[in-house]
């Protein structure tokens, strides 16, 4: 989030004589675990905390699949990491895509399924597709799947349904990984979190390395949640800001369509995408190009910023549009 840490600046200040710094951290991190499993209604021995969710899916990669045997499930469009992680552990990977509305083809992953696949990610809000999984379909997919299943929910706190961590209790091989980087606007201390079966974070709590959270990072998430006026505020705010820019798009007459979201960042078609992603990051904004992912041709993803960084997008977006119409820029493929 572009609005800074969810933490009050009071909190924010760290007396580092208090946290015994020439001491390891705790490997367990309990301390952190108490306030992770208030916030999402588990209990503490179903949580592992990691180096960014992206460690939690590493660990289960190497953990379900053997190298050059299993595989692991994926439906792009979809986060790029499930894929980095399998081909560096030597695990190969199935795909099974999305439908053109960015829903789950249930039947069709399904059908990808075979006796080699041990692990399917799925992504929920999706990157980039900003559409959530229905808790039914993960439901239905688990009773029809022997191996694991992971929720990635890195965006779930900007979306309008609960998280899959409510379905916990009752589905064993289920997975859901969070993170501190979104909406809690702590990407820098690199911290993210998996809920599951309290065996499955057994087995994720011996394979990691013995002291991979560190004591900053562990106790300024500790302090995020200890009030989370701030991060609430902060989500207000930015679907406040996301409606809006939204609904500002649909009425350029250059913009194709404004796909729905249900998380911070949104999908934008126009004509000539590559070329003003490419001109635009020139000048300094940034969006990203996923017109070479399915489904998603001449497509923008859109973040949301504060209210003078979305201005600033859009002004730059229509002068790029000018100067494209009026051949100042040369069309980039």
């Amino acid at each position: 989030t572009p609005l800074g840490p969810a933490i009050s600046d009071s909190l924010l200040n760290l007396d580092a004589s208090l946290l015994e710094l020439n001491r390891y951290p705790d490997p367990y991190q309990l301390k952190l675990k108490g306030h992770l499993a208030k916030f999402r209604n588990v209990k503490e021995e179903q949580i592992f905390v990691g180096v960014g969710s992206d460690e939690a899916i590493d660990l289960l990669i190497r953990i379900f699949c053997v190298p050059d045997r299993d595989s692991i499930l994926i439906t792009p469009p979809t986060y790029g990491m499930y894929k980095i992680c399998a081909k560096t552990n030597g695990v190969a990977i199935q795909t099974s895509i999305l439908n053109p509305d960015f829903s789950l083809n249930l039947n069709s992953v399904k059908e990808t399924i075979d006796s080699t696949t041990k692990v399917i990610f799925l992504c929920s809000p999706g990157n980039p597709t900003a559409v959530c999984i229905p808790l039914q379909t993960i439901i239905s997919l688990h009773d029809s799947f022997d191996g694991i299943i992971v929720v990635d929910e890195a965006y779930i706190d900007f979306a309008p349904i609960p998280s899959a961590c409510t379905l916990l209790n009752s589905l064993d091989r289920l997975v859901v990984t969070q993170t501190l980087s979104k909406a809690f606007g702590l990407a820098g201390i690199r911290l993210g979190f998996a809920c599951s079966s309290s065996f499955i974070i057994s087995l994720m709590n011996k394979v990691k390395a013995p002291y991979n959270v560190n004591k900053l990072s562990s106790e300024v998430a500790c302090r995020g949640f200890s009030d989370l006026s701030k991060y609430k505020k902060n989500v207000g705010r930015i679907l406040s800001q996301r409606d809006k820019l939204m609904e500002t798009f649909r009425k350029e007459r250059y913009v194709k369509r404004v796909l729905k979201s249900q998380a911070n960042f949104f999908l934008l078609e126009v004509e000539n995408a590559h070329t003003i992603y490419l001109h635009m990051a020139n000048e300094g904004v940034v969006v990203r190009f996923r017109g070479n992912e399915f489904h998603c041709k001449n497509c923008l993803r859109i973040t949301v910023g504060s209210e003078e960084e979305n201005e600033k997008l859009l002004a730059k977006v229509r002068e790029t549009v000018g100067l494209i119409e009026t051949g100042k820029i040369p069309l980039r493929e």
